[in-house]
C-alpha cells in the first residue's frame, strides 16, 4: 500500500467492504461549478485500484447541478443506497440540498430514489447546512448524521430509505463538518473534522457515546499534521483483511490550491473502545 493511494484530486472519502472488495467513494477535488458528478476506487488488496467514473444517474436528480459532495454508501435489504450533497445551499428550499440514491451493486449507477427527482433534504434544520451525510448501520436500522456548518445532525432513516425521523442536533465539541461513526467495545465513537478544509488548519477528532444519539464527549484529536502532509480530514474508516484502517484525504505543504486534495489510507489502531493517535505514511 502506497499513499497517495491513486494519482489525481480527490477528496472526501466513504469506505465499505463488501465481500472481498474496498469500496471508497470520493468527491472530484475541483472548483464548485466542476463537480458534477461522483468517482469510485476499488481494490480487493489495497494496491491496485480500479475506477469507476460518473456513477451517479445525475438526470434523476432533480437541481442538482454542481458542488456535488461527500458520498456515503450504505447496503439494505440487498440494495445499495448513496446520500450526497449538491448545489452548495445557504437557504431552505434551495434545488439541491442532501440526495439518495439507489442501485442493485455497490457499482452504481445510483439513480435517485424519488421518481419526481427532489432531494430528501433541503431545508436547515438545527443550523446545519445539508451536507457531509453519512449512513451508519446497525443491524437492519440505518441511522443518518449530517450537517456543515459547526452543526451536526443525527436522525433515522425509514425502512424503505426515502424518509427520516426524530432529526435532532447533536454536536460535538470543535465540530466543523464531515461525521463517520463506528462501535468499537460497545461505545459508539463519532470522528470528525475540523479546522478549515482549505487549508492545514483541517484535523480528525474522536469523541464516544453510549447510544447513537449520543451526546458525544471527550472529544480529542486523531489525527493531524505530520512532517509528512498536512490538512488531513473527511475520513472514513474500515476493518479488511484482519486489520483497521481509516481513509481520508490530505494535502502538501508547498501546494495552496485548496482544491489540490489526495486519497490515503493508514492502519488504526483500537484499543479498549478507542481509536489511537494515527501516524500519516
Amino acid at each position: 500500500m502506497k499513499n497517495p493511494i491513486v494519482q489525481g484530486w480527490y477528496a472526501d472519502p466513504e469506505s465499505r467492504v463488501y465481500g472481498d472488495t474496498v469500496y471508497i467513494y470520493v468527491t472530484h477535488s475541483l472548483p464548485f461549478e466542476e463537480q458534477t458528478n461522483l468517482s469510485l476506487f476499488y481494490s480487493k488488496d489495497l494496491k491496485a485500484f480500479s475506477h469507476a467514473k460518473d456513477i451517479l444517474d445525475m438526470e434523476t436528480y432533480k437541481g442538482a447541478t454542481s458542488a456535488i459532495w461527500a458520498p456515503s454508501v450504505v447496503e439494505k435489504n440487498g440494495r445499495y443506497y448513496i446520500v450526497f450533497a449538491a448545489n452548495n445551499i445557504f437557504h431552505d428550499g434551495e434545488p439541491g440540498g442532501l440526495y439518495v440514491g439507489e442501485s442493485e451493486t455497490p457499482l452504481g449507477p445510483f439513480r435517485n430514489v424519488f421518481m419526481d427527482g427532489r432531494p430528501l433534504i433541503n431545508i436547515f434544520i438545527g443550523g446545519a447546512q445539508p451536507i457531509d451525510a453519512h449512513f451508519y448501520k446497525e443491524g437492519n436500522d440505518v441511522y443518518l448524521y449530517y450537517g456543515g456548518w459547526g452543526h451536526l445532525i443525527a436522525c433515522k432513516m425509514g425502512e424503505d430509505m426515502r424518509s427520516y425521523e426524530d432529526a435532532r442536533e447533536i454536536t460535538p465539541a470543535d465540530y466543523v463538518e464531515a461525521p463517520y461513526v463506528m462501535k468499537e467495545g460497545g461505545r459508539y465513537l463519532l470522528m470528525y473534522s475540523s479546522g478549515n478544509w482549505m487549508d492545514g488548519t483541517y484535523r480528525v477528532l474522536c469523541a464516544s457515546a453510549d447510544v447513537p444519539y449520543g451526546p458525544f464527549l471527550n472529544a480529542r484529536e486523531v489525527l493531524g499534521n505530520s512532517e509528512i502532509a498536512c490538512g488531513a480530514g473527511h475520513n472514513s474508516a474500515f476493518f479488511f483483511d484482519g486489520k483497521h484502517y481509516i481513509a481520508y484525504h490530505r494535502r502538501f505543504y508547498e501546494d495552496k490550491n485548496p482544491h489540490h486534495r489526495v486519497l490515503c489510507i493508514d492502519e488504526m489502531h483500537v484499543e479498549n473502545g478507542e481509536i489511537l493517535s494515527i501516524t500519516m505514511t
